[in-house]
This record gives C-alpha cells, sequence and structure tokens, in this order.
C-alpha cells in the first residue's frame, strides 16, 4: 500500500467532500463506502468506548453504518463464521445504550496475533468474512502490539486506521486510556495513606506499566509520592533507603502522636539478576516464566517485592532504626523492632472503572478522526489528535514506536523532593522559549 506523508485536513473540508458518498482510494480509484468495522484489542482501558461512540457518531452522519467486531482480532479472524446480518450496527439508539464515561469496551478484547495463526489462508479467511458482512474498512483502537497488527493488515491490503489506546502510555502520540489510569493510581496512593499512617508503615504501591514508568511516573506525582521507581532508572536502594530513613523518621519525629508514613510507587517492571536465581526476560527484568502472551510477552512480576526486600535488609542492618524505634516508643523485642514494608499490588484496578472527562474528549475526537480519514480514502495511519478542526494524522509504524519516560521530566520533580533512585541525579537546568507557533492545549 502506498505511503502517504504527514498532512493536516480541515474537518468541514471531509464533511462536504463525503456527502457525494465517493471515496477516493490509495490506488486513484473510487469506491463507495458503505459500513466500517470497529476493533478494539490488546488491554481494556479508560476511553475506549469514546472511541467507538466517536467513531459510529461519525460515521452515522456521514451515512456510513459502523459495525462491532466482537472480542477484537479473535472476532475479525472468525468474521467468516459470523451469520449474515448477524453483526451489531451502532445506530444513534444502540450508541445511547452505553456511555463514554465507563472503562472497558463495548466491542469486546482479545490478544491475538494474525501474523502467528498457523492457518496459511487467514489474511484470505479475514478479507472473505469482511465481504460476508459487507465491511469496506476498519477502525482499530490498540497499543503497540494491536497497531503492529494493524499494520500488518494495511500491509496485506486492508484500508485499516489506528487510534492510539494504551494506558502504558508508551506510543509516539498520546493514548486513550493513560490519563484513566494515572488518575485511578492517584486516588488509590491516596487512599493507601490513611491505612500506611494508622500503622507508621512503607507502602509499595506496584503498577501496570509494561517497559516503562508513564504510569507510575504521572500516577506517583499527583499522589505525592515520596518516592517513583520507574524501568528508566536502575534505582539505588542505598540512596532509596537514605531518602526513606530521612523523610519517615522526621515525620514520625514531629507528630505529636509519633505517626508516619512512606509512599513508594513503583512501575511493575524491574531488572532482575539471573546470578541470584530470577527469571528474567530478554530486557532484564523480573518475569513469571510461566506466563506468556500472544506477542511474546512473560507477565512482569516482582517490581514490590524487590523493593520489600531491599528496604527491609536494611532497616535490619543500620543501627540508627533500632535506636529510632526505641526514641519514639515504638520498639518491641521480636515484635515490632523496624516499620513494616507492604506490598500492593491493586493490578487490573487501575484500568477498569471510569473514564477520565480527557479520555473521554480524546477517544471521541480521535474516533471520528479515524472515520473521517477513511472517508477521505486515507488509511494506513493513526490519527495523533483533533484540535482547532484540524486532524493530525501520522503513519502507523512510526506510531506505536516505544516512548521512554524524559530523565529532563523526572530531573524536574527530583528538584521538587521526589526521590527517584538516582545516585547522581541530574541537575534541573531548564530550557526557555518563546512559543512561535499555535500552542498545543490539553483540553
Amino acid at each position: 500500500m502506498a505511503q502517504r506523508k504527514f498532512v493536516q485536513f480541515s474537518s468541514a473540508f471531509f464533511i462536504d467532500r463525503f456527502k457525494r458518498n465517493l471515496v477516493l482510494r490509495m490506488d486513484g480509484d473510487y469506491m463507495a463506502l458503505h459500513r466500517i468495522g470497529i476493533v478494539t484489542s490488546g488491554g481494556d482501558c479508560g476511553g475506549l468506548n469514546a472511541v467507538i461512540k466517536g467513531a459510529a457518531g461519525m460515521g452515522n452522519h456521514l451515512g456510513i453504518e459502523t459495525a462491532v467486531i466482537p472480542n477484537g482480532y479473535t472476532g475479525l479472524y472468525n468474521l467468516e463464521d459470523f451469520e449474515p446480518n448477524s453483526l451489531v450496527v451502532l445506530t444513534p439508539l444502540r450508541l445511547s445504550q452505553f456511555g463514554a464515561h465507563a472503562a472497558g469496551s463495548e466491542a469486546g478484547h482479545s490478544r491475538v496475533k494474525i501474523s502467528s495463526i498457523k492457518d496459511t489462508h487467514k489474511y484470505e479467511r479475514i478479507q472473505a468474512g469482511c465481504a460476508l458482512h459487507s465491511i469496506d474498512a476498519i477502525i482499530v483502537s490498540g497499543g503497540d502490539d494491536s497497531g503492529s497488527v494493524a499494520q500488518d493488515l494495511a500491509d496485506q491490503g486492508l484500508m485499516v486506521n489506528h487510534v492510539p489506546k494504551t494506558m502504558d502510555l508508551d506510543l509516539q502520540p498520546y493514548s486513550v486510556g493513560a490519563d484513566s489510569t494515572a488518575n485511578n493510581i492517584a486516588e488509590m496512593a491516596g487512599q493507601l495513606r490513611t491505612t500506611g499512617e494508622t500503622h507508621n508503615r512503607i507502602i509499595v504501591l506496584e503498577v501496570f506499566g509494561r517497559h516503562v514508568g508513564h504510569s507510575a511516573f504521572r500516577g506517583g506525582v499527583a499522589a505525592d509520592a515520596d518516592c517513583i521507581l520507574i524501568p528508566e532508572i536502575i534505582p539505588d536502594f542505598d540512596i532509596v533507603y537514605e531518602h526513606f530513613y530521612s523523610r519517615y523518621t522526621e515525620r514520625i519525629r514531629c507528630s505529636d502522636v509519633h505517626a508516619g508514613w512512606y509512599l513508594i510507587v513503583a512501575a511493575e517492571a524491574m531488572k532482575g539478576d539471573p546470578s541470584k536465581g530470577d527469571s528474567v526476560d530478554s530486557k532484564g527484568f523480573l518475569v513469571d516464566p510461566a506466563r506468556k502472551d500472544a506477542f511474546g510477552h512473560y507477565t512482569l512480576i516482582g517490581a514490590g517485592a524487590c523493593v520489600e526486600h531491599e528496604l527491609t535488609a536494611r532497616m535490619q542492618a543500620d543501627p540508627k532504626m533500632k535506636v529510632f524505634m526505641q526514641e519514639v516508643h515504638c520498639f518491641v523485642e521480636e515484635q515490632n523492632e523496624i516499620p513494616e514494608v507492604r506490598v500492593i499490588r491493586p493490578t487490573h484496578l487501575v484500568r477498569c472503572g471510569s473514564s477520565s472527562a480527557y479520555d473521554a474528549n480524546f477517544g471521541r475526537e480521535a474516533g471520528a478522526s479515524a472515520m473521517l480519514l477513511l472517508s477521505q480514502g486515507i488509511s494506513g495511519v493513526t490519527v495523533v489528535g483533533f484540535s482547532e478542526g484540524i486532524i493530525r494524522y501520522m503513519p502507523i509504524g512510526d506510531a506505536i514506536r516505544q516512548r521512554s519516560v524524559s530523565l529532563d521530566q523526572v530531573a524536574l520533580h527530583e528538584a521538587t523532593g521526589i526521590c527517584f533512585g538516582r545516585a547522581n541525579p541530574t541537575e534541573y537546568a531548564p530550557k526557555h522559549i518563546v512559543p512561535v507557533t499555535q500552542i498545543d492545549r490539553h483540553l
């Protein structure tokens, strides 16, 4: 399929042009666009229902039907087995039956890598299924793995557009679901402070995020975490312990009831040591070797337990800790000699429940934009955003490249007092610019 350059178009131009009900395809021919299939894939998160509602709502406006392809790429592969006229068509009435504010997806999900299916006629099967249900093009909302499948399908000749979705926030553009997840992490961490302070505990909140630390970073900052551990930085636990000891002991000493806490938000990916018997993946992160998904990823596990072990060992070896516990009248031999570390793994709770207002807005606009692009025969692209009447997009392959946490961002928050476990943190040196182009606003 031919690749188009990065272009920005006015949505008003799209709507006016489509009223002729003809779409200029990439190969230069015109075709009538009657029905779009919508697929949501990969992990669930906030904002997906907004994507569906935006795409289908715009389709209804343009006179294009939007059909749900259920359960992600599993449904797409098995589309040929569905009875004709059995797919749910998202009419305005059907769209009113679920809310953009709800996380998860009305369309359902699965984790399937089409290219790995052993069926040698898998792509012909998908094309036949689309033909059976009169599906002319597909909108996919997913992360890097799902996006790679969307690119694969586009390379096979299907008209596919991609709406970026991942709570991990590790794609090049903003991805729907990330804001909702950061909000959930911040809220949970805030609630855990009450139990931490009641018991003078060190709370370690281990959160999803795959091999990047955006969720832990943004959620931890919003939660007023004392320490944030992310895979972009290999932590020096002596530095973490020093920061913990100073802040924790000061809080208890200054409390009239000798109450204190220390909050660590840790990303799930943490480097392991195979020489000590740790099971690690190809990138050196701690994993469960018995659990592997369709894309070859092992389940990450053990970050929280590692933090607990490192801090507990240092407290036990530090004579100052025993003296402190006695000083504040908290020491009981063999029962309460050092503070307790508690690890909380909320797992899927960070990605479910409700969508943030930002994700509901972004998702709806991105879904509508993906439909508008298809109506102009523009496919094989990822929607980057919509603002001031302009749709921005880029090639799928470029959009799904992994983006790590910027250490310049980290340096700013280190300067404000948050510990990231860096032995020699970079001195924050701000750069100043006067914007000369239109300013991008979040809302």
